[in-house]
């Protein structure tokens, strides 16, 4: 008489490296999905959608970088610890969690592929397609393609019998990963300079300031301050900010009856000059571009039929 064969115990160990080996995966592909989209409306960019040039991407580029540099690592480091596992005890490959887990990520990938292509048509029936378009419905559609490909030949038990192809396919989607990753630097720039872009940007909101309380004491005493050190009022909580890497004062001085300068030292380029980087312009919709890094003085003028006096002269 045969006796039925028991299946395999899920221990805690066996069900969270899975679990978390799938977790890894989601956020892994969704991430690098949407790096790839970053790119694809740089190069692409649409006029109709970003009217100010794409300015917003740089925070999703590096949310997405940042993730892929986490979780990427993880999932190839906990599919190969699993992988190993079940070279070594065969019987593993029928656990429930894995079997659930593989057929859940196989059920998702194919919806995923079906959508994609339902969007692609209906885009196509409606007269809208555009290889802006098409190169993103294509990311979606080769790396949700790849994962339900891998995760086919996962339930058939490739991977586990030909570890040198297993090691391969992880070499291959890790060199993708890393270029994709290294790609984004050539877009948002390094680290450094993306301080050094911050700080700038920290620059001209202060100018922005200073000049909307230039403007403001114009209005009240129908004259310009003689120096910035007027502005500062510790009733109405006004304080005049200094450079924020060196501490010193930014420069001003009166031009005229209406007109000022202010200067800065810049530490890069203004953002809206790079035709490379989509970067925000600076604030308010006011002019503080310049060209190279270094100092640089702009010239305001008060228009007093648009900055009316508030009161008649002191």
């Amino acid at each position: 008489m045969d006796t039925p064969t028991q299946k395999p115990r899920v221990t805690a160990k066996d069900f969270f490296l899975w679990l978390g080996a799938m977790a890894a995966l989601y956020i892994s592909a969704i991430s690098f999905i949407v790096l790839l989209h970053q790119y694809i409306q740089v190069l692409f960019p649409d006029i109709a959608l970003e009217p100010y040039g794409g300015t917003f991407y740089s925070g999703a580029i590096r949310f997405a970088i940042a993730s892929l540099i986490v979780f990427f690592p993880v999932y190839v480091w906990l599919t190969r610890i699993l992988h190993q596992d079940i070279r070594k005890n065969p019987e593993k490959k029928e656990l429930w969690v894995r079997r659930w887990l593989v057929f859940l990520t196989l059920f998702v990938a194919g919806i995923a592929m079906a959508v994609d292509l339902v969007w692609v048509i209906n885009s196509f029936l409606s007269g809208e397609l555009t290889m802006r378009f098409l190169l993103k419905a294509l990311t979606i559609l080769v790396v949700v393609g790849a994962g339900f490909w891998y995760y086919l030949n996962e339930l058939k038990g490739v991977w586990e019998q030909k570890e040198g192809l297993s090691k391969l396919v992880g070499a291959v989607t890790g060199a993708v990963i890393i270029v994709s990753i290294v790609s984004g630097f050539f877009v948002i720039g390094s680290p450094m300079s993306e301080r050094l872009y911050r700080i700038d940007d920290q620059r001209a909101n202060d100018l922005s300031m200073i000049q909307s309380q230039v403007t403001y004491y114009w209005q009240a005493k129908q004259k310009l301050p003689p120096a910035l050190s007027d502005l500062e009022n510790p009733l109405t909580g006004v304080f005049i900010p200094a450079d924020p890497e060196t501490g010193l004062p930014y420069e001003y001085r009166t031009t005229g009856a209406t007109s000022f300068e202010l200067c800065a030292t810049f530490a890069k380029e203004g953002r809206a000059s790079q035709s490379t980087a989509p970067r925000p312009a600076y604030p308010y919709g006011e002019s503080w571009e310049h060209d190279t890094g270094g100092r640089h003085c702009f010239s305001r003028t008060i228009d007093p039929d648009l900055f009316p006096p508030l009161k008649g002269p002191n």
